[in-house]
């Protein structure tokens, strides 16, 4: 079965602090912030989440790319 893809970004980077995922503690302060902060995200950051969602071998956002 095929994971559906995230509908947003704090529901994606809630899925990677709670989970069983290695993470730096970087990229937990910049999943936190991603958490909690409604502001849409840069292409940086959007990159940076897709990178992660990735390697943890999860879905990817829905209409990734788009912001």
């Amino acid at each position: 079965m095929t994971e559906l893809p995230f509908r947003s970004n704090r529901q994606a980077a809630l899925t990677l602090l709670t989970g069983s995922h290695r993470l730096s503690r970087k990229a937990g302060q910049f999943l936190g912030q991603l958490a909690v902060d409604p502001s849409p995200m840069s292409v940086a950051q959007a990159d940076w989440l897709a990178k992660l969602l990735a390697k943890h071998g999860l879905p990817p956002l829905a209409g990734e790319g788009a912001l």
